[in-house]
C-alpha cells in the first residue's frame, strides 16, 4: 500500500475545489485530500464560535488521516477560525502539524495589482464582518484604501446553477454597483470567496474594462509553493504520489457532479459522518 501523508484541503462546501485545482496545476507531485462540509454549509452566515467548532473538527479529522498540513480554503473559515486554531489548539496537537489559511497570502500581494491604492472586495457576509481583509491588507499596504461588499445571494446563485443565467445579472450588477458607490476609483477587485470566480465573466460585464479582478487560486498556489520551499522538513514530510482523494459530509451524488463544475474533471468522493 501507498504511505499517505497528503496536504488537506477544507472548505465548507465546493468552492475550495478552485483553490485546489491551481495548487495541483503549481505542484502535482503531492498527494492530497478534498474535505468539503457541505452538510453544514454555508458557514459564511454562521457565529465565529460556530465556524470555529466546525473548522476544528474537520482539521483533527485531517490530522487523523495523516496530514501534515492542512489549507483552509475558505475565506470564512480563515477568517473566523484560523488564528485561534493556530493559537490555542495546534500547540496542544503537535509541533509538526500546521494549519493555513488563504486570506494572509492573498492580502500579501493584492495591493502590488493596485495603481491608485483603491481596492474593493467582494465576499460572503461572514468574511465582511470579520473585517479580516481590511485589517490584513492594511497591514502590510498601509497606504492602500479597502472597501468591501457582502454578496450574500452568490453562492446560492452558483451552487444551484443559476450563475449563468440572466436572473443572476440583477444581483451580480446590484451589489457591484453598491461597491462602486462606496469608492468610485477602485482599480483592482478581489474575489474573497472560493465560488466567486464561476462568475468572474459575468462581473467584468459590469465593472469598467480597465479594473482587475483577481481570484485567489494562483495567489494561493504560488503562497504554498513557497511555503514549502522555505519549509524542507515539511515538505519532505508530504508524500509524493500524485493522488487524491475527495470527501464529503454530504450526499457523494449531488457532490461529484456539483465538483465537476468547481474542479473542472469527474471526481469519486466518500461520504465522511462527523459525529
Amino acid at each position: 500500500m501507498l504511505t499517505m501523508r497528503p496536504i488537506g484541503v477544507f472548505d465548507s462546501g465546493f468552492g475550495g475545489l478552485t483553490i485546489l485545482k491551481e495548487i495541483q496545476a503549481k505542484l502535482p507531485q503531492y498527494d492530497y485530500i478534498y474535505l468539503g462540509d457541505n452538510a453544514r454549509a454555508p458557514y459564511g452566515t454562521r457565529s465565529f464560535e460556530t465556524v470555529y467548532q466546525y473548522t476544528l473538527q474537520c482539521v483533527k479529522w485531517f490530522f487523523e488521516q495523516g496530514c501534515p498540513l492542512v489549507i483552509l480554503a475558505c475565506n470564512t473559515a480563515s477568517a473566523k477560525a484560523l488564528r485561534t486554531i493556530q493559537q490555542n489548539d495546534l500547540p496542544v496537537m503537535g509541533e509538526a502539524k500546521r494549519v493555513l489559511g488563504i486570506v494572509r497570502p492573498t492580502s500579501e500581494v493584492v495591493g502590488n495589482y493596485s495603481s491608485n491604492k483603491k481596492i474593493g472586495i467582494l465576499a460572503t457576509k461572514g468574511t465582511v464582518l470579520s473585517n479580516s481583509y481590511v485589517i490584513e491588507i492594511n497591514k502590510f499596504f498601509p497606504e492602500v484604501e479597502v472597501v468591501q461588499e457582502a454578496c450574500p445571494i452568490w453562492v446560492p446563485l452558483v451552487e444551484y446553477g443559476e450563475y449563468k443565467t440572466a436572473g443572476a445579472d440583477f444581483f451580480i450588477k446590484k451589489h457591484i454597483e453598491e461597491l462602486f458607490k462606496k469608492q468610485r476609483n477602485i482599480d483592482t477587485i478581489l474575489l474573497a470567496c472560493t465560488h466567486y470566480p464561476l462568475l468572474a465573466k459575468k462581473i467584468k460585464e459590469f465593472v469598467p474594462v480597465d479594473v482587475t479582478i483577481l481570484s485567489q487560486g494562483a495567489i494561493v498556489a504560488n503562497s504554498l509553493r513557497d511555503y514549502l520551499h522555505r519549509h524542507k522538513q515539511m515538505e519532505e514530510s508530504i508524500s509524493k504520489n500524485e493522488k487524491t482523494m475527495f470527501y464529503t459530509t454530504d450526499d457523494v451524488t449531488n457532490f461529484n457532479y456539483q465538483a465537476e463544475i468547481f474542479y473542472g474533471k469527474h471526481v469519486a468522493a466518500q461520504q465522511l459522518h462527523l459525529s
